[in-house]
């Protein structure tokens, strides 16, 4: 346990990214709040307070998530062809610390370690960007941006969101690193050939496009972790004049974590993950400086 924490350290020591890139999204966000015309913002009575909150905190986080996702995809194809690139794989392996422990730390670090700094960020950027709103907008919009439970949910939300990236994505992250672990150059065109390669020669050859349905499908988060069907008690109903708007009850209600699990893509993804992550361990094992 104790090589896992200084190998946790080593990527923070490493790789400053993990936390810069969060703090100067956060302060370009804080910039926006400052200096753009928020003043001019007004707002229909009708639409709920906490309604507006709900959704000024999930665009906030949606652009965190967003950044997040193109980081750490970038972070998996890059850490062990780096270590290998500038031969500091030689120094690692002489060191009573198995090829398995740092690959284990470095898909923990790209599924769960950099999704929790960005949550924080995401936080703390929310948290500001609210109280310079709440100076300059109206009171309507400052004070909606003030919802206790709306805060609480997103912390909520925020977990959920890992737990299930870090589950479904889990083949796609493996994936990446084997590649990180095998190519010697160009690592992006290494990731993308194969599939792509794949796609093609069905369709070719067979005239079909499961392999694309297949892929495109595990890019994005399953519905079935989420109660989605506006037509459902998880949502509510608000008139405005001729417009309709649904927004979440509660971001309790749209989660959905039973129909995730039970889900066979679920573990589907999860066996074929652990057998990628077995072969960028063997990968490791065998591979040397470039």
């Amino acid at each position: 346990m104790n090589n896992y924490s200084w190998l946790i350290r080593r990527e923070f020591w490493e790789n400053r990214a993990i936390w810069m890139f969060p703090a100067v999204l956060g302060g370009f966000m804080l910039l926006a709040a400052l200096f753009s015309k928020i003043e001019l913002i007004s707002l229909p009575a009708q639409i709920p307070s906490q309604a507006v909150g709900q959704a000024f905190l999930g665009l906030v986080g949606a652009i965190f998530f967003v950044v997040m996702a193109i980081y750490s995809t970038w972070y998996l194809l890059d850490c062990l062809y780096a270590d290998r690139k500038d031969r500091s794989v030689l120094f690692w392996k002489s060191l009573p610390i198995s090829d398995a422990a740092t690959v284990l730390s470095k898909l923990a670090i790209a599924i769960i370690i950099i999704p929790l700094v960005y949550a924080v960020a995401a936080d703390l950027t929310t948290l500001l960007m609210a109280f310079i709103i709440s100076v300059r907008a109206s009171s309507f919009i400052g004070g909606a941006l003030w919802h206790g439970d709306a805060w609480l949910q997103l912390q909520g939300l925020w977990l959920y969101l890992i737990f299930i990236a870090a589950v479904w994505y889990l083949p796609l992250s493996a994936y990446l690193m084997v590649v990180s672990a095998w190519a010697k150059r160009a690592v992006m065109l290494w990731s993308l050939l194969p599939p792509l390669a794949l796609v093609l020669a069905e369709r070719l050859f067979m005239g079909t496009h499961v392999i694309a349905s297949v892929l495109a499908g595990r890019l994005v988060l399953p519905v079935e972790a989420f109660n989605a069907n506006p037509g459902s008690a998880a949502w509510v109903t608000t008139v405005i004049g001729q417009d309709t708007i649904r927004t979440p009850s509660s971001i309790w209600s749209f989660l959905n974590i039973g129909g995730f699990l039970s889900s066979p893509e679920t573990w589907i993804g999860v066996a074929i993950g652990v057998l990628l992550i077995v072969c960028a361990i063997q990968l490791r094992m065998r591979r040397t400086e470039i």
